[in-house]
């Protein structure tokens, strides 16, 4: 028992200084929102684009996360998109509430080519909590709640050529103020992350395609950093698709040592998206848990062409 509760709390502890940098980053951008990870992405397709994330982290342990989000974008004029994310993360007794509106531009460096670059940025806002209202046998010196708003700023650059594409990405890029809570919090937030892959496929008109990705995430405050291998492969049936895939995350120094592995599927039918991921945790905490959940729901709606190969999915390819 007593092994039980010091690595709960050391994880605890973790995820408090994890939470407040940053919307933790599961695996939701596999399952066709990359818009969650980069502005960037913002008004590239023909519709709106709505996606609800739900995940549930360590499931069997006790108050462990769970966090909600909804996202839009949408193309805006024939160069622009602009779009929005809400979300809602919860641990333990903390509490993040946030939202975030983001706008990108994208140019044409080659239409016959479909070579594109695009331009993004995003206003940051979350609110943390600390939520005492639950607390067993609680200090007599706390009466309240401790909350702190913060605002910040994403920028973000993506290049499409063909089916390459990169995105790179620089997150939170004021400083936080660290009188709140405890000298011990973080005021660094900055975060820096490259998402790149390609979608192979045998010829243009193949119903079948195959898509290796890498997402790379570095933290200035502390230097560690994590990456993910990933394969999605898709099967095309006119304008919907089915996919299945997996995805591999580790820290970066101890790569033959992953954080968790774990299976992913899809379908896209019609207007109607819908995803699942399980990841399996194979570190210290294995033994106390039956991994976490990812559920994405979406819808496409109002669909207009746009005038620009730009704003395309596929830029036309």
């Amino acid at each position: 028992m007593k092994k039980n509760l010091c690595i709960l709390a050391i994880l605890f502890m973790a995820k408090i200084h994890a939470q407040e940098l940053a919307l933790p980053v599961y695996t939701q951008y596999l399952a066709d929102s990359e818009f969650a990870i980069s502005p960037t992405y913002a008004g590239i397709g023909e519709y709106i684009r709505v996606r609800a994330n739900g995940v549930t982290q360590w499931v069997g342990i006790k108050d462990s996360p769970n966090t909600q989000s909804l996202s839009g974008d949408v193309r805006l004029g024939m160069r622009s998109g602009v779009g929005i994310t809400v979300f809602n993360d919860k641990n333990g007794y903390t509490r993040q509430y946030g939202g975030r509106l983001s706008y990108a531009h994208h140019l044409t460096i080659d239409a016959y080519e479909n070579n594109f670059l695009s331009l993004g940025i995003s206003y940051n806002f979350n609110q943390f909590k600390i939520d005492i209202s639950d607390f067993e046998n609680g200090d007599p010196g706390i009466t309240d709640n401790r909350l702190v708003n913060n605002h910040n700023f994403d920028v973000g650059v993506l290049y499409r050529f063909r089916r390459f594409y990169m995105s790179i990405n620089a997150s939170n890029l004021l400083n936080k103020r660290t009188d709140d809570f405890a000298i011990t919090e973080p005021n660094i937030l900055r975060n820096y992350s490259v998402y790149t892959g390609y979608r192979f496929r045998k010829h243009k008109k193949s119903d079948f395609e195959i898509e290796p990705s890498v997402y790379f995430q570095w933290f200035e405050s502390d230097g560690r950093s994590s990456t993910d291998f990933n394969i999605k492969v898709r099967k095309y049936d006119f304008e919907d698709y089915y996919w299945a895939g997996i995805s591999y995350r580790f820290l970066n120094d101890q790569v033959l040592d992953p954080l968790n592995i774990g299976p992913m599927a899809g379908v896209k039918i019609s207007n109607f998206y819908a995803a699942y991921s399980y990841q399996v945790s194979l570190n210290s905490i294995l033994g106390y848990n039956s991994g976490t959940h990812m559920i994405t729901l979406g819808l496409d709606i109002f669909q207009g062409i746009g005038e620009c190969r730009c704003t395309l999915k596929d830029g036309g390819w």
